[in-house]
């Protein structure tokens, strides 16, 4: 089928609106009509160049939610008119991870992505019989996607498709990091170092797990804004102040320092804010081959820090659980969403998530 595309033909460049050929599914796989697709800072990584994550020319964009149009073969629990949310940790089920039940670390996945195909290794994206390459399995700037069924999530038709794409990346990152790799406890004292679209839903998962402390600290106003309607009960402006110093002076530490931006400055930051027996929970990805120097002092103190990798998801239960959430009213999408754009905005709005600018840029389709 024909079909609209976004494609970056390689790090630095700008996006070129396309029309692509699209294969139909394989087995295992599903033929998504996009209705949004989040603007997510991974995306910006790899337009970039600070972590190599897709072979080019690629389609790019992972944070997406849509609706079914058809079937691959043996695809159990699909059906056409279903909405759904994709996302980057499918699974092969026979991997050693998959067996071991670690799945978002699936190798048939992660080898996938590294040749920009889906799990057989090919592309099911062509531009004049050239193969385009898959971004992390999803490929959603464009008008339809191929993904594998096990990368997809049926969600309740009353979820908006806008604001369920954010579910996909940002919010389970968020939540899941939270939830799942912090195990954070009620009463719990929280410092949130970036908030970003992930740094305001680990905002929001501390308020969920019952946190009495949550310190939003950013270098802007409007994101602080947005962090206090999210749950946080104090801010700092990171502009003209040593965070650490104001940390002490609200709480005296903290018991779990989550840091969102991958920057070693933010890192050392939170880590001289944890307290006695506390964590700092490193969420933000770094630059390839990125090191880093910390003060060993604090591991005297039985203070720790921990990896965090997609919140540790279990893809289909905390998606379920999170549009409940929404549904319910417990869970905050709509005051992520700074602003909806069309396939041919997308280079300004990563101008503007360069900047710092905003919470979420979404592309919508009609």
């Amino acid at each position: 089928m024909k079909m609209r595309a976004a494609v970056l033909d390689g790090v630095g460049s700008k996006f070129q609106v396309r029309e692509l050929d699209l294969d139909k599914p394989k087995s295992k796989e599903l033929l998504v009509k996009v209705a949004a697709s989040g603007l997510c800072a991974s995306d910006l990584n790899a337009i970039d160049g600070k972590r190599k994550l897709v072979p080019f020319p690629a389609v790019i964009g992972h944070e997406a939610a849509g609706v079914i149009v058809e079937l691959g073969a043996d695809t159990p629990g699909f059906a056409v008119g279903d909405h759904v949310i994709m996302s980057i940790v499918p699974h092969c089920d026979t991997c050693d991870y998959c067996k071991s039940e670690r799945p978002n670390y699936c190798s048939t996945a992660g080898d996938a992505m590294s040749v920009g195909g889906l799990f057989d290794g090919t592309s099911r994206l062509t531009h004049n019989g050239e193969k385009v390459n898959h971004f992390l399995t999803v490929a959603s700037f464009a008008e339809y996607v191929v993904v594998p069924a096990s990368g997809a999530v049926v969600i309740s038709k009353e979820m908006p498709l806008d604001r369920a794409a954010l579910i996909s990346c940002a919010v389970l990152t968020g939540y899941g990091a939270v939830m799942n790799t912090a195990k954070v406890r009620p009463g719990s004292r929280v410092g949130v170092f970036g908030c970003g679209g992930v740094g305001l839903n680990i905002i929001q998962g501390a308020r969920l797990a019952g946190a009495t402390t949550i310190i939003a600290i950013d270098l802007t106003e409007e994101k602080l804004a947005i962090a206090r309607k999210l749950g946080a009960t104090h801010t700092i402006n990171a502009t003209s102040c040593a965070p650490e110093v104001e940390v002490g002076k609200i709480c005296g530490g903290l018991d779990y320092a989550f840091e969102a931006l991958g920057r070693e400055s933010t890192i050392q930051s939170a880590w001289a804010s944890v307290d006695v027996d506390g964590g700092l929970i490193l969420v933000g990805l770094m630059k390839n081959g990125a090191t880093l120097t910390l003060d060993a002092g604090p591991f005297v103190n039985e203070q720790w820090i921990k990896g965090c990798y997609f919140g540790s998801a279990n893809l289909k239960r905390d998606v379920e659980k999170l549009v409940k959430s929404y549904l319910d009213g417990s869970l905050f999408l709509d005051e992520l969403i700074s602003e909806r754009i069309d396939l041919e905005s997308l280079d300004l709005a990563f101008d503007r998530l360069r900047a710092g600018q905003g919470a979420r840029n979404v592309l919508v389709f009609d």
